[in-house]
């Protein structure tokens, strides 16, 4: 069975380091990062992620900008903000989104 693929998009370097770890402490997850709408974008093109994972601080914008661009290429993409509060709420969040 292959990996389920996670994209965590997040301003803050240190936060997103720690959330990619956290997802991929899972052994059947796969997380890879992007700081900017930029690198966000380039690696969704470049993968076939089944979820993206909004941190905090994204300018709202950006997060209207991406959520679109991202629907209209794969409108089956599951999309989750997470805010915080811990690896079990990060995990049941990405679980109930996933709807294991």
């Amino acid at each position: 069975m292959s990996k389920i693929e996670i994209l965590v998009i997040g301003r803050h370097p240190e936060i997103l380091q720690t959330v990619i770890r956290l997802v991929n402490n899972n052994p059947e997850w796969n997380a890879a990062g992007a700081g900017t709408d930029e690198e966000a974008i380039a690696a969704f093109n470049a993968n076939n992620y089944r979820l993206v994972l909004l941190g905090g601080g994204i300018e709202k914008d950006s997060e209207t900008k991406l959520c679109a661009m991202f629907r209209a290429q794969k409108p089956d993409i599951i999309i989750v903000q997470h805010y915080g509060g811990g690896s079990g709420l990060l995990a049941a969040e990405i679980y109930q989104a996933l709807g294991i």
